[in-house]
């Protein structure tokens, strides 16, 4: 395969992007038809539970072209399973390709292999591997998931310049314990609308009674979860608002009340965050975004369970003491500016 080639899979692989975030907990995927070496027709995956990439590019071909006179890229290995809608594989096949060149496999049990070899099978040439590595990393959260046996975990919170996420006392109004300026909230917000689920502990929800929704941005709020072992967060906290899926990990209490979960963690069987993410794999929760506090985000550094960071960090506040932020080295080369603060992105 030449640059030309790779050419037509970067084109299945920027139109997959558009997909996110609707296509969760979908991978996101592209495909391109290609005649002599020209593009014929494209599409890509718009939204969760509608028709997969391959099916919109060829509903998009002229019905003049045989589809065994093209090429189809496709940036993931096209299912093979009856789900939300028909196996692709089995349209290419009807349609009569003979060619299919493929990004990446699909880690899904249901899929893994099982589509490669349907086409094969068929007759048909399956090419593999192009442009594997950006596949794969486009769709990390996905292979995080297969592969792993867990979300995919981010962690994001916001420090002073000396080194605190919170003042100590906590101040009554939560306005007055804010470390960064309007255009973090907001890329905070978007984080939260790029994950399926997002965690903190008991001690963040007394202090700060956080919402935890993408209020500030256009996206689906993530499912909220508590780490709480006492149940000591009140009832009347806003993450218990009614309409929101929330799960509460505790030591105490099993069951469903309302949009609530409780589940109950046993320490004597196994590390209790380890149970949690084996939990939320169960619940096919694909994605994870831990925002606090300091305890909780050091655990998860501590076990070396994350797959990306955020670190925001207002180069202009110094509060002298507080509430000590996460130990997590940064480079000042890594440093981005968000408005009048700074993003650590590992």
């Amino acid at each position: 395969m030449g640059l030309k080639e790779e050419g037509f899979m970067r084109l299945a692989l920027e139109l997959a992007l558009k997909g996110w975030p609707d296509v969760a907990s979908n991978p996101m995927v592209g495909c391109v038809i290609v005649k002599n070496g020209e593009v014929l027709a494209s599409g890509y995956h718009r939204r969760f539970g509608e028709a997969h990439a391959e099916v919109n590019a060829i509903a998009e071909m002229p019905v003049s072209v045989a589809p065994n006179d093209c090429e189809l890229y496709v940036s993931l290995e096209p299912c093979a399973h009856h789900g939300k809608t028909p196996p692709c594989a089995e349209l290419i096949i009807k349609k009569g390709f003979k060619k299919v060149i493929v990004a990446s496999g699909d880690p899904n049990p249901l899929v893994n292999g099982k589509g490669t070899a349907l086409l094969k099978a068929a007759g048909i040439e399956v090419v593999s591997g192009i442009l594997e590595t950006q596949a794969r990393d486009l769709n990390r959260r996905f292979y995080t998931f297969h592969e792993k046996k867990r979300p995919f975990i981010s962690l994001k919170w916001a420090e002073s310049a000396d080194g605190f996420i919170s003042r100590l006392p906590v101040p009554e109004k939560r306005e007055d314990n804010l470390i960064s300026g309007p255009e973090a909230l907001a890329f905070a917000h978007r984080l939260r609308a790029e994950h399926m689920g997002i965690l903190v502990g008991k001690n963040t929800v007394l202090a700060d009674d956080p919402s935890l929704t993408t209020r500030l941005v256009t996206g689906k709020s993530p499912v909220k979860i508590i780490l709480d072992s006492r149940l000591e967060v009140p009832r009347s906290a806003k993450i218990f608002a009614p309409g929101a899926k929330t799960l509460v990990f505790n030591a105490l209490k099993e069951g469903q009340e309302g949009d609530v979960q409780f589940i109950r963690l046993h320490p004597e069987r196994q590390d209790p965050l380890k149970q949690v993410l084996n939990t939320l794999y169960d619940q096919g929760i694909q994605s994870l975004l831990v925002e606090g506090g300091s305890s909780v985000l050091q655990s998860f550094i501590r076990r070396e369970l994350f797959d990306a960071v955020y670190k925001i960090v207002n180069p202009r506040l110094k509060l002298q003491n507080g509430v000590k932020a996460p130990a997590f080295l940064t480079e000042e080369s890594q440093a981005k500016h968000l408005g009048t603060d700074l993003l650590y992105r590992v």
